[in-house]
């Protein structure tokens, strides 16, 4: 089957060029695949372009067990993946992640064995470096004086003001096809902020919300009328 129309319970992921939010969507089949059997709706949404980033980031850095990271901005959509996937999936060694004073709690939670409120305190000053360091905020500069010699540093948002290679996410079956284990054993969890779903009535709110940068996880917007 090369493409399909459905309204059913199945696909998860869509291609990044495509619009969002509609009521049914035409997809070539590579591009989908069966909602992990114990995720709602909303947290299956919540996750392929999040998870997608973080994922393809710990691989082109080629991370691998035993080694240390420092996810900026680990309370995120991106980040809270990142925390998650080098704990549980990668096999780090040490996960340390920042975020405001709030959200330390569930850095913990998702497996960051120190939580840095940026608020208080200069990751860069810590006294250990870092194998990788995972910039989710734009903090390219002090990212690099976090990272041990001969250390790597990925970056998802902001310039790049030091010598890189670039990559374009693309989001693909395949790969959430490999992490649908954790996602169903609830070793890699979804990540929605507190009363974020909307209603597609009130998707400029929920836009307005994100644009605060108070957001903890993912905001999800409802196209059709929920179940319940």
């Amino acid at each position: 089957m090369k493409y399909m129309v459905t309204s059913m319970r199945k696909p998860w992921i869509i291609p990044n060029n495509t619009a969002l939010w509609p009521n049914t969507r035409r997809l070539k089949s590579g591009y989908w695949l069966p909602n992990p059997r114990n995720l709602s709706f909303a947290e299956a949404a919540s996750l392929p372009v999040a998870i997608g980033t973080a994922f393809e980031g710990l691989q082109q850095c080629e991370f691998t067990a035993g080694q240390s990271i420092l996810v900026l901005g680990g309370a995120g959509g991106v980040g809270s993946m990142v925390i998650q996937l080098a704990k549980h999936v990668f096999g780090a060694s040490r996960v340390v992640a920042t975020a405001s004073t709030g959200k330390l709690e569930l850095l913990r939670n998702l497996g960051a064995d120190l939580a840095v409120d940026y608020t208080k305190e200069n990751f860069e000053d810590l006294p250990e470096k870092f194998d990788v360091v995972y910039d989710c905020v734009g903090q390219c500069e002090r990212a690099v004086k976090a990272m041990k010699e001969g250390g790597k540093v990925v970056i998802v948002i902001g310039a790049v003001t030091v010598p890189a290679f670039v990559f374009i996410v693309t989001s693909n079956g395949a790969d959430l096809e490999k992490l649908n284990p954790y996602l169903e054993s609830g070793k890699v969890k979804a990540v929605i902020d507190l009363n974020s779903i909307y209603p597609f009535s009130q998707t400029l709110e929920g836009l307005a919300y994100v644009d605060t940068g108070r957001v903890a996880g993912k905001v999800v917007i409802y196209p059709i009328q929920q179940d319940n």
